[in-house]
């Protein structure tokens, strides 16, 4: 494949108009924001990859079955729509509409997580993560050895690590009530877990008479990265792939807001029914009943046309090889990625590009700060700031990333060279821009909501050069 894209399988039949605010009120409204992103207004940012969750251009077909939602309390016939490609594409039997993935969780967790309880994983992402603090559990991350060095190319680096996995359940087996894997691994790069490996894992919790429990956003992503990275599955169907590694679980979680390209919506899809049966009183009790899950008729019918279309094999080739090349210009240019590039964002290795800045004063973040002011462009720290923690336990994450995350059939490759244009002024001024403190926020989950200030101050916009904006016209 190379970084040849091959046939763009859409054509746009919509536009939205964007505009890149000057210098000056970019850095007022970071200020204004309290130096977090997530603040930041959206149509403040020109080019926004703080994430691919929701983000993504509905199709046609998906912006026609909006008009054909059935709005029925019980009983809808677009959940049974929705029911049928979910079980079609899983093989599982019992599917629970939810409103997103941290409903999924959230509803998850309160029926079959008990205080104490501990959780492995390839890794917990950060709802994931806290929605089991919540409920008094102790998630347990444990990646392949591979996926912690980001100079290794192996290319399953969504992979478990077995060894380590093995050791916990001698030790505290009483305490876990399942295993979870992220497909794919979204903290450590967007890469995916092989079958091969996924069949020792279930071999392994055989064992030990364990479920396994998949946290599939990215799922399709995942096998078009198996499909392309091993020669043997080259000649598989990316549906296959999925459905092998369904097969090998006992059940999922999926935030539908990645691939099933919606702006809202997930599901919990089980194979047993008495496991069902204990979930179902909490989707009824916080989320909605049965058959829509606190989401509306239409948005039942969007999601079963987004998950077809997401496991579409020219529309997988296109998405990921313009990742992939656009990871692979990043790195031309001298700055560190990780390796290889994942299923939907680029991760920049922030620690080692900012490496002024030492990990508490989170160099990912800053280096987001830096990319807004000088390009409009949002991202977002994967580091000691999301999975960090200060006082007593001053604790830092295993990496300092700032995540890149590619919105579905939403930029072209023109917006992309726009983001590397700026990290080519971002890598010239780097010494010039500082780190972070907290200044208030919560203990969990606190990227969202935490304020900072800036440990010296910002360089102003005069002071560093700026991308040639003649091109931009005004609102």
């Amino acid at each position: 494949m190379g970084f040849h894209y091959g046939k763009i399988p859409y054509r746009i039949k919509a536009v939205e108009s964007i505009r890149l605010i000057p210098p000056e009120e970019r850095w007022e409204r970071v200020k204004e924001a309290g130096y977090n992103v997530f603040f930041l207004k959206s149509r403040d940012v020109y080019i926004d990859l703080l994430t691919d969750s929701g983000t993504g251009a509905l199709s046609d077909e998906q912006l026609a079955g909006l008009m054909l939602g059935d709005e029925s309390y019980a009983g809808s016939r677009s959940f049974e729509r929705f029911r049928d490609v979910v079980e079609g594409i899983t093989g599982y039997p019992y599917i629970i509409p939810v409103h997103q993935g941290r409903g999924a969780e959230n509803v998850f967790f309160r029926a079959l997580v008990q205080p104490g309880s501990i959780i492995p994983s390839n890794t917990h992402f950060d709802t994931t993560n806290a929605n089991l603090k919540r409920v008094g559990a102790i998630p347990l991350d444990l990646p392949c050895p591979e996926a912690l060095d980001p100079d290794n190319t192996f290319p399953f680096k969504g992979n478990i690590d077995l060894e380590k996995l093995e050791h916990i359940l001698h030790q505290k087996r009483d305490r876990i009530p399942f295993v979870m894997m992220t497909l794919t691994n979204n903290a450590s790069g967007g890469h995916p877990a092989h079958p091969d490996h996924m069949k020792e894992l279930r071999e392994l919790l055989d064992r030990w008479n364990l479920p396994l429990i998949l946290d599939v956003a990215r799922y399709a992503e995942n096998a078009y990265l198996v499909k392309y990275r091993d020669p043997a599955y080259t000649h598989r169907s990316v549906r296959e792939i999925a459905r092998e590694i369904f097969d090998l679980a006992d059940g999922c979680l999926m935030s539908s807001k990645k691939d099933a390209i919606a702006p809202i919506g997930g599901f919990i899809a089980l194979r047993d029914q008495t496991l069902y049966e204990k979930v179902l009183p909490e989707l009824i009790a916080s989320e909605g009943y049965a058959t829509y899950g606190g989401l509306a008729g239409h948005d039942l019918e969007v999601l079963a046309r987004g998950l077809q279309e997401a496991l579409d094999e020219t529309y997988l080739h296109y998405r990921i090889s313009k990742i992939e090349w656009w990871n692979s210009e990043l790195a031309r240019r001298g700055i560190p990625v990780v390796q290889p590039s994942g299923g939907h964002a680029v991760f920049v290795r922030s620690g080692e590009l900012f490496s002024h800045v030492p990990w508490n004063e989170f160099p990912g973040h800053a280096l987001a700060i830096a990319l807004y002011c000088i390009g409009g462009i949002r991202s977002v720290e994967i580091g000691s700031l999301m999975f960090g923690s200060e006082g007593e336990t001053n604790q830092k994450a295993p990496y300092e990333y700032t995540r890149l995350a590619l919105p579905r059939r939403v930029y072209t490759e023109e917006h992309l060279k726009w983001v590397i244009e700026c990290f080519d002024i971002l890598a010239q001024t780097k010494n010039r821009w500082p780190g972070f403190r907290v200044i208030e926020g919560p203990p969990i989950l606190r990227h969202f909501l935490a304020r900072l200030e800036p440990v010296q101050p910002l360089p102003i916009p005069g002071d560093i050069p700026l991308p040639d904006v003649r091109a931009q016209s005004e609102e």
